[in-house]
């Protein structure tokens, strides 16, 4: 999908891919101002403690460094929002700042959306996506298992491009 091109990193979208991208990050900037909760497993997962085996330290640390850190995700996301043509499908063409940007954002994302389906390191994505395809094929757990498995190809090809 992404390919180096005179210094950029270039790729095309269709308008389905582009709705999912942008709903992706805007829901991983939602996360991180309206319904930013501590208690919330996927911002313990974003926000892992420094120290888990001292709460005072951890809090701290946590008062020092959570700020910037929340506003440097907002603005990788908001980085992929800002590259994405407006509701249609198109080229995205981004220099190296915006491409480490966006790896991260879409590490975020699939984070995020890794502790919602309950994915762990174990997990084998096909004959969870065939599951869902022999289970009901129509439900959300597919739908959100495609988006998982299709922003983990995107970072690959980013990664790709970055490193070729």
């Amino acid at each position: 999908m992404f390919q180096r091109c005179s210094g950029h990193y270039v790729a095309t979208f269709a308008v389905d891919e582009v709705r999912v991208l942008r709903k992706v990050a805007t829901e991983v900037v939602g996360l991180l101002t309206d319904a930013f909760d501590h208690a919330d497993p996927v911002v313990v997962r974003l926000f892992p403690e420094v120290y888990p085996d001292d709460a005072a330290d951890a809090a701290e640390f946590r008062q020092y460094t959570e700020g910037d850190l929340k506003t440097a995700k907002i603005d990788q996301a908001g980085a992929i929002l800002a590259a994405l043509p407006d509701d249609a499908g198109g080229e995205v063409r981004l220099d190296s700042e915006a491409a480490e940007a966006w790896l991260r954002a879409l590490n975020d994302a699939r984070l995020a959306m890794g502790v919602r389906l309950e994915i762990r390191d174990s997990t084998d994505l096909g004959a969870e996506l065939d599951d869902a395809v022999a289970t009901d094929p129509g439900s959300s757990r597919m739908f959100q298992l495609s988006v998982y498995a299709y922003l983990g190809y995107l970072q690959e090809s980013l990664l790709s491009a970055l490193i070729d």
